[in-house]
């Protein structure tokens, strides 16, 4: 009698364990920390499919977007919605990372985005403190080169 009371125990902890794993492996602080603790990999990797719900996982509450010198302050879910319409109207063909700097609690990089008709300068400020890696900055301006 209690084996059959034990088994179904058992598996719902394996299931919540399996639920608790599954959300900690998505969350913004577990990709940079299986990354190196490089937390431009996961976001430049958004970028480059045009992802604005997966990006907007690293946007703090709230941030300033500045697309070709319109600065913007507003909460992630504007945020979220502005890069869907940016992404829409320059899709990406490609992003890559040209340089990094700063130090905790605060880096920023800069990187090129190809979207076919032109390259585009992105530059990204990240807050790296407290717990989870947060996009406070994202300036969007056409290149010079």
């Amino acid at each position: 009698m209690k084996t059959g009371l034990i088994l179904p125990l058992r598996t719902k902890v394996a299931a919540l364990i399996g639920l608790a794993l599954l959300f900690f492996a998505f969350s913004p602080k577990t990709q940079a920390q299986t990354q190196g603790g490089d937390v431009f990999i996961p976001i430049s990797k958004y970028i480059q499919k045009g992802d604005a719900e997966r990006l907007s996982a690293w946007f703090a509450a709230n941030l300033e977007i500045d697309i070709f010198g319109a600065p913007t302050e507003c909460s992630r879910s504007q945020a979220t919605q502005i890069m869907k319409n940016f992404f829409s109207q320059y899709t990406p063909k490609s992003f890559s990372i040209i340089h990094k700097s700063g130090n905790p609690p605060m880096k920023y990089a800069i990187g090129t985005l190809n979207t076919g008709s032109e390259n585009l300068r992105v530059v990204l400020l990240v807050r790296t403190n407290p717990d989870t890696p947060q996009i406070l900055r994202i300036r969007i301006e056409r290149s010079s080169i």
